[in-house]
This record gives structure tokens, C-alpha cells and sequence, in this order.
């Protein structure tokens, strides 16, 4: 197989960053009245701004998915001084399209104008972007292409804005009388979630005018035959925990009477598994790969929530593995959590920051609550 290396990073992050005393004038209140659950969540989270593809004047989308990823493409262009019709492979990931069909990837395309070129989208939630650059790793390491153009985005503000929940609540009027909140499923998300795009390239070889980082190898693992689903959208949660998807309700109306296309998170399933999981797949990759902490210059680990780094940094340290915290690099509290986007997020400003140096090695972690999916890479600063 021919190396192959990150050459390049883009981000676009839409508007103006928006603090946690902004997020409700922009996503607006749900029955009229503020969450209970915000201020708690937010001390969790550790989130102080991350930025909406809203206007905050007006409340309209101000872009669409495939606009913010075609944003971060050509910022990615830019920073690399490459040309877009030399593009050979382009690879999205989201777990937020603008629609089911046509899919993300071909959407991106048609927004970027550039020539006929293989075009593959994933899915999933924040592994997707893991997904989508794997792939355009294998092209480029198999020989298959010369070049791979990777993305991962996040358009999730609007399907979190108040008009979404209303539905529900008129149905449930007289049971919110006693209760007047939405479910914490339903709200915790949020509190969590906000919008970004983030473009890769990769080459066939390393830059001659700077930094590249070569790829090692990237494992992506699942767990869903361990664990019941944890975040979902399209569907609600029946009591044995499996799914009653849209396409099942007896009468469309129930679609918007019970939230069903709102995005929903199990926070017990998440709190009691996202760590343990993820350090089990950990586990598997130090065992195939033989890795020592000593050799690890940079940790970037993609988590939702400050309140998961202490527990993880715990863990790691109960397996052997213990990295000190001043070789962690990332930036939730003033970037949001981007989901597919984030890890692409935090590598770009990592790299930006002129702190990497040539022979560093870099460790990436990113779970995907869903059903529990883990990805993991390794790079090499060249």
C-alpha cells in the first residue's frame, strides 16, 4: 500500500458564535417557557458559544448542509493552494443531510461545480466523518486515486429550533398541564448540539512547503450487538428498547404529535456506557497496534461533554495508558460540539496553532453514542 497523508485542513463555522444566554432567543422557547433542564446540562457540558446556520435577526437558515460543507471545501482549497478540478475523490459525512434523497455527497458536488469525480457519502452521527475519510484513505492508499477530498458537517440547529417541539406540545396539552416540559430526551440535545463543516485532503504524498501528518491507520469499531440504541432521530424508544421507526405510525399526523424527526438521547445509556465502550475498543486497538502512551505527543479525544474528561482521562490511566493533560488538545467549550465535524475541527486548529512538529504522533478518539461505534486514529507529523 502507498502512505498517505493529511496535506490540508478547512473549517467553516457559520455566523457569529452564539453564548449560552443566546441560544433560546435564536432556537426559541418551547411552550412559550424556558427549559429547566438548560442550565444544568450547559454546567455539564462546559459549552460557552457555538455557532448556528441561523440568523439571529430574522431566525431563517441562513445555509444548508451541502452549502456549509462546499464553505469548508473551498477553505480547505484555499489554505492549500489546490485546485478544485484536480479533485479525484470526494467522500462526506453527516448525520445531518438536507434531505434523505439525493444523499449529502452529491449534494456537496453539485454545490462545488467541480468536474466529474468519484462521490461517496456516510452516514451515522460522529463517527461518519471517521467513515468518510477512511474511505478516502483506502483510495488513496490502495492507488485507486491520487487525492481525496473528506468532510464532515453538521446542519442540526434548525431541526432544534422551538417550531418542532410545538406539535408535540399542543398534542399533550392537558398531560403538560401537569408536567409543563418536554421529556429530557428530547431537550438535552439541545443544549449539545450546533452546526460546522470541516474539509480534509489527502494526497498521495507530503507537502514539500510545510507540515503533513501521515496516516497510520484508522480503526473504526461497533458495538451495537452489546447495546441498545442511545441517540436516534426518526423514531421513538419503546420500552424494550428497540425502535418504532416514522414509517410505522398508524397516521402521519403521529410524526409531529410525538417528536419523531426531533433527535433524541437516552443520557442514562449514554452516561453509564460512552466511557466504558469506548476504552474496550481502545483496549482492542492497543493490543493490534502495540502503542505506548510514552510515544503519544498529542491526545484528541472528541467528546459531548466536559463532564466525560475526567472519567476518561481516569480510565485511561486504569488501563495503563495515562497521557497527561497538557497533551490533550481540544476545543468544545468555544467551538461547540460539531459531531462528524468536531475531530476534524479540533485536528485544523491543532495544526494552525504551530505547536505540532515534525516526528510528533497523534492519537485520535471519537465515539458515536447512537449504538456506540468508536473511531480511532493514529498520525505521524512529517
Amino acid at each position: 500500500m502507498t502512505s498517505a497523508y493529511i496535506t490540508g485542513l478547512g473549517v467553516f463555522l457559520p455566523n457569529e458564535p452564539v453564548s449560552n444566554e443566546e441560544i433560546e432567543n435564536i432556537l426559541g422557547l418551547i411552550n412559550g417557557k424556558p427549559s429547566k433542564a438548560k442550565k444544568r446540562i450547559l454546567q455539564n457540558n462546559g459549552i460557552k458559544s457555538r455557532y448556528y446556520a441561523i440568523d439571529p435577526k430574522t431566525g431563517k437558515q441562513t445555509h444548508t448542509n451541502a452549502q456549509l460543507t462546499a464553505e469548508a471545501v473551498h477553505v480547505l482549497l484555499r489554505n492549500s493552494n489546490f485546485p478544485i478540478e484536480e479533485i479525484e475523490c470526494l467522500a462526506c459525512g453527516t448525520s445531518s443531510p438536507d434531505q434523505f434523497v439525493p444523499n449529502h455527497a452529491v449534494m456537496v458536488h453539485g454545490e462545488l461545480g467541480c468536474p466529474v469525480c468519484e462521490v461517496i457519502s456516510t452516514s451515522g452521527v460522529c463517527c461518519s466523518g471517521m467513515t468518510a475519510f477512511k474511505y478516502g484513505y483506502m483510495s488513496v492508499s490502495s492507488g485507486l486515486s491520487k487525492n481525496a477530498v473528506v468532510t464532515g458537517s453538521e446542519l442540526v440547529s434548525s431541526i432544534l429550533t422551538a417550531k418542532f417541539f410545538q406539535p408535540e406540545i399542543e398534542a399533550k396539552i392537558q398531560e403538560l398541564e401537569a408536567r409543563p416540559i418536554i421529556s429530557f430526551e428530547k431537550d438535552f440535545l439541545r443544549w449539545m448540539l450546533s452546526d460546522a463543516a470541516a474539509a480534509v485532503l489527502i494526497k498521495d504524498t507530503p507537502r514539500q512547503d510545510g507540515i503533513s501528518l501521515r496516516i497510520d491507520w484508522v480503526d473504526i469499531v461497533s458495538f451495537a450487538n452489546e447495546r441498545e440504541t442511545c441517540m436516534y432521530a426518526g423514531a421513538v424508544k419503546r420500552s424494550d428498547g428497540s425502535l418504532h421507526g416514522w414509517r410505522d405510525v398508524e397516521h402521519p399526523s403521529e410524526i409531529w404529535k410525538e417528536s419523531y424527526l426531533v433527535v433524541k438521547q437516552d443520557a442514562k445509556l449514554l452516561g453509564e456506557n460512552i466511557i466504558s465502550y469506548g476504552i474496550k475498543g481502545l483496549l482492542q486497538i492497543l493490543d493490534k497496534y502495540r502503542i505506548s502512551p510514552d510515544n503519544i505527543d498529542w491526545l484528541l479525544p472528541h467528546y459531548s461533554s466536559e463532564y466525560f474528561m475526567q472519567p476518561l482521562y481516569t480510565s485511561l490511566e486504569n488501563i495503563g495508558f495515562s497521557i497527561p493533560l497538557d497533551k490533550w488538545f481540544t476545543n468544545l467549550t468555544y467551538k461547540g460540539n460539531t459531531g462528524s465535524a468536531s475531530i476534524f475541527v479540533i485536528l485544523e486548529e491543532l495544526m494552525s496553532s504551530g505547536k505540532v512538529k515534525r516526528g510528533d504522533k497523534i492519537l485520535c478518539l471519537v465515539p458515536e453514542s447512537a449504538r456506540f461505534s468508536y473511531a480511532y486514529m493514529h498520525l505521524t507529523a512529517v
